[in-house]
């Protein structure tokens, strides 16, 4: 079963969406299997970052990301990371498709509320940046039979 890191970021917990958002996922039938409240700090974001390094955007991603808290969680499922970019839509809200998180609550790509991995090596990448093993557990649950093919 694939995982992928999605993040709430500030501008997602600020306006209240954190149960929009992990309701879409659960809907969607994507399974949580790790979650927390982070306040982020400076070291965190430029390892998370540090793809986007000695880009023009590269600070402006660090203040934002430390300027309030976000909701780090890990999902789980089959092609969940495709499943979770289509749920979110384009990096720019204003290209995402209408009934994705970005097109629904998105105007300016600065404020695009979610951030999510963008392939297995990112999410493999990720994860451990965020959470260690013990943080994120497996489980099994009752509805899947409903969602799942064998």
């Amino acid at each position: 079963m694939q995982r992928t890191l999605v993040l709430i970021k500030p501008d997602g917990v600020q306006r209240g969406l954190v149960g929009e958002i992990t309701g879409r996922l659960e809907r969607r039938g994507l399974k949580l299997v790790a979650a927390k409240f982070v306040d982020v700090d400076p070291e965190l974001a430029a390892r998370h970052y540090a793809i986007h390094k000695g880009k023009p955007f590269y600070d402006g991603l660090i203040r934002y990301i430390t300027s309030s808290p976000v909701v780090a969680m890990v999902w789980e499922g089959p092609a969940v990371i495709e499943a979770v970019r289509q749920t979110m839509g384009a990096t720019d809200p204003r290209q995402a498709s209408p009934g994705t998180v970005r097109h629904d609550f998105g105007i300016e790509i600065g404020r695009n509320l979610t951030h999510a991995s963008d392939g297995p090596q990112t999410a493999e990448q990720e994860i451990p940046l965020w959470f260690g093993p013990d943080e994120i557990v497996s489980w099994s649950r009752d509805s899947d039979g409903w969602i799942l093919e064998d």
